[in-house]
């Protein structure tokens, strides 16, 4: 059986995110085909070790995580002509653990984990296959200010760098891999990978509560907190028990705004997919785009309705038909439209389950896995 070995920036067992949530339903649909492995840079102790990641065990290989060094980070990026984000993911422990391992092919979690992977003896030898995540220079460009700015063409010149070194390239957005392939790069693709079905939630069983979900750490989800905020009391306008809960850490030393009638800040819940089930509806009012869609991807899972913008909904919303508002008043009325409305949250929330569980009967997550995987492994 082929081997591959999914390099990863986050440990798969103990960090939590949308990244590395996409990264473990990728190891667990490789695992259905390929001999699975990874190596992931970790805060954990340095070894090997067997996980239950994914069905069948999965033999992790973790490696020590540096903290962060600016000035040898400038040095890096200025010696190597790389970006901060490369120099920072390109380490000697990891060349150590890549040059052991005798995958026939390697995933590269993140573009920015092939750098490694490139100065190795395994390159040439062995399949390089990255799936992107994301387009890193444009998330610079839009959440890290003036360095975003001075950074973002140094990173989207090593991604398409590292893209054409690459056997095959995967995307979660149509966008990002059709400017890869607009780039030259023939062999990007998207990626029809969505979360497996969950049981379905009771939306009949619901009180006219919405939540707000993500880790404000990251700026877009900051922004569309704040947005949240900023709407509520006109979505709320009239309806007595109206409630919006946030869910997601807060932001390191933001100071806390001032939360209208009806909102709760509740941080982390126990058990995520049961109190989901007591909302009417996810609002997603996400004003920047360019992250993973987690968030949207749990909702979905699950049957609960979305209210999105098009920054939130991105490349989901032809395949899971998608109404997307993007200005005040539309994503005011359609908050009040299902807050009132428990029918058409009911109907909603079907519907977005249905064409899910479609999804997965068609084993669209498979094909697509595999398929990319398999173009990395060499003849």
């Amino acid at each position: 059986m082929t081997k591959v070995t999914f390099l990863l920036s986050k440990d798969p067992v103990t960090e939590h995110g949308g990244d590395i949530e996409l990264s473990r339903v990728a190891m667990r649909l490789a695992a259905t085909a390929f001999d699975v492995s990874a190596i992931a840079l970790s805060h954990e102790a340095p070894g090997t070790i067997d996980t239950d990641v994914v069905e069948g065990g999965l033999r992790l290989t973790r490696v020590v995580q540096h903290p962060v060094n600016p000035p040898q980070l400038l040095l890096g990026s200025l010696r190597t002509k790389r970006s901060l984000v490369h120099v920072r993911f390109d380490t000697d422990e990891l060349l150590e653990a890549i040059e052991a391992d005798d995958a026939d092919v390697f995933v590269a979690e993140h573009s920015f984990m092939a750098d490694t992977f490139l100065r190795s003896s395994r390159f040439g030898r062995a399949g390089l296959v990255i799936n992107t995540i994301n387009t890193e220079s444009q998330v610079w460009l839009s959440t890290r200010g003036l360095l975003g700015r001075i950074e973002a063409p140094r990173l989207l010149r090593d991604e398409l760098r590292t893209a054409r070194a690459a056997d095959a390239v995967g995307c979660y957005e149509i966008e990002e891999a059709q400017m890869y392939r607009d780039n030259g790069i023939a062999g990007a693709r998207f990626m029809e990978v969505t979360l497996p079905p969950i049981p379905q939630v009771d939306v009949t069983k619901t009180d006219r509560r919405l939540v707000f979900m993500g880790a404000r750490d990251w700026p877009p989800n900051q922004e569309g907190f704040l947005y949240a905020l900023r709407l509520w009391p006109r979505i709320a306008q009239g309806i007595p028990d109206a409630e919006l809960c946030v869910i997601g850490a807060k932001k390191t030393g933001a100071k806390d705004p001032t939360y209208p009638a009806g909102v709760k800040d509740l941080g982390f819940v126990d058990d995520l997919p049961e109190f989901l089930g007591t909302c009417r509806a996810l609002m997603a009012p996400i004003k920047t785009g360019g992250g993973v869609r987690v968030k949207l991807l749990d909702s979905i899972r699950m049957g609960l309705p979305v209210i999105g913008t098009s920054a939130a909904v991105g490349s989901l919303k032809e395949p899971f038909e998608f109404t997307t508002f993007d200005d005040d008043e539309s994503f005011i009325a359609e908050c009040r439209r299902l807050l009132l409305d428990r029918d058409a949250a009911v109907s909603w929330g079907s519907r977005l389950y249905e064409l899910n569980q479609e999804w997965w009967r068609e084993r669209r997550p498979h094909r697509a896995v595999e398929q990319l995987l398999q173009a990395g492994v060499h003849a």
